[in-house]
């Protein structure tokens, strides 16, 4: 890393650092030694991800909707981020040199979000979510035909079809612009509201400036959270115990080697 942006992008914001590829690195090996030092910690929230993933499919299961879990799939990882502030925090701590706490007071600081900036930031990535479903929903009808919802379960020839095959690339194409602008706005914007008394609309403008002052470095951190995901997804989202909580742990370190430290610790 080098130099930093003179000035902060709004009152109570951090100062910005230009990041190098090697910053990526950096934080993925920092973010599995904080796995590894408080293991639990992160497969008891993967473990709420993963057992979400499937209570949401078996739903659609009793539902007869078993074609929205295409979509779906796609979408879930969107949520990740916000269901990753536990880890964050656990994160938080390592840095500041706390080694011994008990999981309630990780609890107790996820608790006390409620009444600062994070649920309006939750409700963004909600929001985004459902508005992601209904999109692709709408592809799916729109290339296919309002029959092929009801028949794709019972036979998923329909997607090998050059209609099939068209959504698929369109879908995946639209899909990369919703995850990448999501992305862009959530990339450092959770962790700094944990750490500092700002408003989540500062909090993204943040996260966004963060994009536009390292977009080479950005695109390859996202490009290897998809990755990543897209394959711990695979084996029945049972690679997310790993996945998960080693790429949330390093979304702190992102934003900490992204940002100039403000040694504030308002989540403590």
């Amino acid at each position: 890393m080098s130099d930093t942006l003179g000035h902060p992008i709004a009152e109570g914001a951090p100062d910005l650092r230009d990041m190098k590829l090697g910053d990526l690195a950096t934080a993925l090996r920092l973010g599995l030694k904080d796995f590894l030092r408080k293991p639990m910690m992160g497969l008891f929230f993967a473990n709420i991800y993963v057992m979400g993933g499937w209570l949401m499919y078996l739903l659609l299961a009793v539902a007869e909707m078993e074609w929205l879990a295409i979509t779906i799939t796609v979408g879930f990882p969107l949520l990740g981020p916000f269901l990753a502030v536990g880890l964050y925090e656990v994160s938080r701590r390592i840095e500041a040199g706390q080694t011994q706490w008990a999981r309630n007071e990780i609890f107790g600081v996820i608790w006390r979000q409620r009444l600062r900036q994070l649920p309006s930031m939750a409700w963004v990535v909600i929001v985004y979510f459902l508005f992601w479903s209904f999109f692709a929903h709408m592809l799916f009808a729109l290339f296919l035909g309002p029959s092929a919802l009801t028949n794709v379960t019972s036979s998923y020839a329909y997607l090998l079809e050059p209609e099939g095959i068209t959504m698929l690339l369109v879908g995946t194409g639209f899909g990369a612009v919703f995850a990448f602008v999501l992305f862009t706005l959530t990339v450092v914007s959770l962790p700094l509201l944990l750490d500092r008394e700002v408003d989540f609309v500062t909090a993204m403008i943040t996260s966004v400036a963060v994009v536009r002052q390292n977009p080479k470095v950005m695109l390859v951190w996202a490009a290897l959270i998809a990755a990543l995901t897209f394959l711990a997804m695979v084996p029945g989202l049972l690679g997310l115990y790993l996945v998960l909580p080693v790429l949330g742990h390093a979304t702190w370190h992102i934003y900490r080697l992204s940002t100039v430290s403000s040694g504030t610790g308002m989540a403590a």
